[in-house]
């Protein structure tokens, strides 16, 4: 009988989130899967102990993919948006920034701006408010 019942509150979730309709909130949903996990999980022990261990390997199967669906269902921080500047940026700073001297050609704006995003980049470890202060540096100098 308790097999049923819990057999059939899990299908219910299960058809309800398949629906795409939240059956729960995200703050409701971490609390009800917490409690179905550890009911999977004390479950899988006691059938276990009297010898039900296809029944137990289940339930402990079940336990884990609750736990998992507690912890991915949480919001996430959103990120901060990126700052915004006021003024538009003046030679002087964009040559600051990209590190070149006021007889710098384009070759050499192109080159030190290469060099500098390489590492600075944000897929290799570096800001994106990094990486825009050198684009618009190098937009400035170029006049793009």
């Amino acid at each position: 009988m308790l097999y049923l019942l819990i057999g059939a509150a899990i299908l219910w979730l299960l058809v309800g989130l398949g629906r795409g309709q939240m059956v729960f909130k995200r703050r409701e949903w971490r609390l009800v899967s917490s409690g179905f996990a550890l009911a999977a999980f004390a479950g899988a022990a006691y059938v276990g102990l009297r010898g039900g261990w296809e029944i137990s390997i289940i339930l402990v199967i079940l336990g884990l993919w609750l736990v998992t669906t507690a912890r991915l269902n949480t919001p996430r921080p959103a990120a901060p948006p990126p700052p915004r500047r006021s003024a538009a940026m003046t030679e002087a700073e964009a040559r600051s920034i990209l590190g070149v001297g006021p007889d710098a050609t384009a070759k050499e704006i192109k080159t030190a701006y290469t060099r500098l995003m390489r590492s600075v980049h944000p897929d290799k470890g570096g800001t994106s408010g990094l990486a825009a202060q050198l684009n618009a540096a190098r937009d400035t100098l170029l006049g793009d």
